[in-house]
Order: structure tokens, then C-alpha cells, then sequence
């Protein structure tokens, strides 16, 4: 029986803790059902697997050149005409570690230190920090039902009077990460002629494409050149270990880009990158992974509320639940190390996304088994009465 809880002194649990702790206890023989990381339970693609046994079997992995090989950055290039009829230039992609190193890269590319940057709030928060540590001013603007939940020209222009900060970068992921928003064509054009007309940085996060289950799917680079994009193999090609991903770059950041990516990085992984080629042509199988998301969405939308979680953003894209808690709590991260500890089931607290509102919100990854997320709601409606 789960007691309100009042905020605290209680050790502040973040989502990373979340997610160690939740080890320890599985480690400990707890049956621990975690719904608290964006981590797919599928396995990568089978071609993908089998290009990597091949790999290994040679045995000469090393250094790619820093953008990497040219074969993984002409089958995204396909990937784009066949998924999105638009011709990209091989040369104008790099290959990254992770989409992690194509947010620093960047950040570190277009920006000077004290620069003000543009998030969503609630947002993904390794944005947040990622650009904090790099001296970079954030300006988390709020999204809410008013604004469809993503950034708006008037609310960037309203975040920026009550700042008085002018804007050098907007980052905008669509789906997104908690609230599900997918941010329809007219919107997005919106915001990248926004961002064109004043000289502001648009980067298009766009690493939950092919997770959209409502809305239109559209990527920035329909709508313009300027839009640096960002992309990874984690989210919907179940490749997060592999920490591979990609960037689509106007032709004139091409060479900055490089010149970064070779003194952090080097390259990304040899081995990583011949799976991910390989994985670009696993869409049937991918798409039933997709299709088992998409029955605990709707899983979750009906029995979510029944519980007393009302859902409170749109569950439209990538795979989360972001749901209001204070009918129980007024802390949530008190309110899931409570839950992990009682019952074994893993989620993340809202201030992990909201420093200003989130202490009354928490995030449902679904990403998991249709058993899984079935067993994980079983014990909190028994919890919760």
C-alpha cells in the first residue's frame, strides 16, 4: 500500500539511479519489471547480428575516417529518397557514437560559450545538461496543451521577452521524449522558417522516427537545408548498446563537424557501423517490434487513468507514458524509489524532464514486453488502492 509522501530530504533518485538501482535489485533476485529507460526489449535486427558475426570473423575492426564509412553514409542516403523522396548527399552525413555525440558535436560547432539555447519543457534532460556543462545558457520554454506540447514561434518569442535573451539555437525532438508529441508538417515548417528568418541554429532531434503512431511523420530536412538533424539506430532499430547514430549537416558545417569529431572521437565503432548498414534493411522485422509498442500504448492509455494516472500529454510517438501522479504524491522521486522498492517496478521521476512542474509527474517507458508492462500495472493498481 503506497502511503503519500510529502517532499523531503530523502537522496534525490534520478533516472540513472533509477536504473542502477533497479540492476542491484535483479543482481539481488528481486523480479524487477523496469518501465523507467527508453531501452527496447527486442534484440537487434537479425541481419544486423549476422553483419557483425561476418565482421568479427575477418577480424579487422579499426578506425573508420571520422564521418564515417562511405558505405553506411550511402545506404542513409537511400534510406532518405526511400523513406522521405528526398536526395541527400552521402557526404553531407556523419556517423556518430550515439546521437550523445551528435548533440556535443553540435553544440560545440555552432555555439559559443553563454549563448542561449531553446529546449522544450519537460525535455529530454541530457539536453539540459549536456548544455550547461558546455556553458551554453538553456532556455527551457514550456509546452502545454495551449501550444499542441512542442515549441511554437510565439512561445519562443514570448520566452524570449521574458528572458530578454535573443536566441542563437532551438532544439526541438519530434516525437518526443517524455511527452509522445509528434509535431505535425505545418508546425515544423513553422518553427524551421522561425528559426531561418532570425539566423537561429534549428537541430532536429528525430531519433524516434519510425515510432509515430499518430500524426505525420515529417523530418526537418523536407523543409529545409539549414536543419541539422539528428538520428540514432538505439530507438527503433533496438540498437542501444551498439551507441551508433548519425547527423545530417548543411554542406557548410560538414567540415567543422569533422574537424570536432576527429579530436573526441576519432570515429565510431568499426563493427557498430557495419551492423547498422546492415540493419537499414530490417524494416518487416522491425515493424513488429513496432506493432508490440503499439499494443502497450493503447494498453496503457485506457488503464493508466483507470488507475489514477491521468495521462498528461499525448501519447503519439516514440514509446512513453507521461502521466500526472498527484493524486498519490507530491514527490516523485520519492514516489519512485517508493515504487522500486515495494514492489519491484521501475519508472522515471518527472523532474528528471521538469524542474519547475515535474515533481507531480512520472514517465512509463513501454518499450518493453506486452507481458511485462501488463504485470508491472497488475502491481501498481494493487499498490495504489
Amino acid at each position: 500500500m503506497f502511503s503519500l509522501s510529502k517532499r523531503s530530504d530523502v537522496e534525490p533518485f534520478h533516472a540513472m539511479d533509477v536504473l542502477a538501482e533497479a540492476t542491484r535489485r535483479r543482481q539481488a533476485g528481486h523480479p524487477v519489471i523496469s518501465m523507467a529507460v527508453g531501452q527496447p526489449s527486442h534484440p537487434a535486427p537479425q541481419a544486423a547480428l549476422e553483419a557483425a558475426r561476418a565482421a568479427l570473423g575477418h577480424g579487422r575492426i579499426g578506425y573508420t575516417d571520422a564521418l564515417g564509412t562511405l558505405a553506411l553514409r550511402q545506404a542513409l542516403s537511400a534510406h532518405y529518397k526511400a523513406r522521405h523522396g528526398l536526395s541527400i548527399d552521402p557526404k553531407r552525413i556523419a556517423i556518430t557514437t550515439g546521437s550523445s555525440a551528435g548533440f556535443n558535436l553540435a553544440f560545440l560547432t555552432l555555439f559559443d560559450a553563454g549563448d542561449s539555447v531553446a529546449i522544450a519543457r519537460p525535455g529530454y534532460p541530457a539536453y539540459r545538461n549536456i548544455l550547461a556543462a558546455l556553458g551554453l545558457d538553456v532556455v527551457e520554454v514550456p509546452v502545454t496543451e495551449e501550444t499542441q506540447f512542442t515549441l511554437t514561434p510565439e512561445s519562443l518569442e514570448a520566452a524570449q521577452a521574458a528572458t530578454g535573451k535573443r536566441l542563437k539555437g532551438v532544439l526541438l525532438a519530434s516525437p518526443a521524449n517524455p511527452t509522445g508529441t509528434v509535431t505535425g508538417r505545418a508546425a515544423l515548417k513553422a518553427l524551421a522558417d522561425y528559426c531561418a528568418d532570425r539566423s537561429i541554429a534549428f537541430i532536429s532531434d528525430e531519433i524516434y522516427h519510425g515510432l509515430t503512431f499518430v500524426g505525420e511523420e515529417t523530418s526537418a530536412l523536407e523543409l529545409t537545408d539549414e536543419a541539422i538533424v539528428i538520428n540514432s539506430f538505439s530507438k527503433y532499430y533496438c540498437m542501444t548498446g551498439w551507441r551508433i547514430g548519425w547527423m545530417v549537416l548543411p554542406e557548410r558545417l560538414v567540415r567543422p563537424i569533422e574537424r570536432v569529431a576527429q579530436s573526441l572521437y576519432i570515429s565510431a565503432p568499426e563493427l557498430s557501423q557495419i551492423a547498422a548498414e546492415a540493419a537499414l534493411s530490417a524494416g518487416a522485422e522491425l515493424d513488429v517490434y513496432r506493432e508490440s509498442y503499439g499494443r502497450n500504448r493503447d494498453f496503457l492509455m485506457c488503464r493508466l487513468p483507470e488507475i489514477g494516472f491521468r495521462i498528461a500529454s499525448p501519447m503519439d510517438g516514440a514509446f512513453y507514458a507521461y502521466v500526472d501522479v498527484s493524486r498519490f504524491t507530491n514527490d516523485s522521486m520519492v514516489f519512485a524509489q517508493k515504487m522500486l522498492a515495494e514492489i519491484n517496478v521501475a519508472a522515471t521521476p518527472g523532474l528528471d524532464f521538469d524542474p519547475v512542474e515535474g515533481h507531480r509527474a512520472m514517465r512509463f517507458s513501454y518499450a518493453g514486453s506486452n507481458a511485462e508492462i501488463e504485470e508491472a500495472t497488475e502491481r501498481m493498481t494493487a499498490w495504489l488502492k
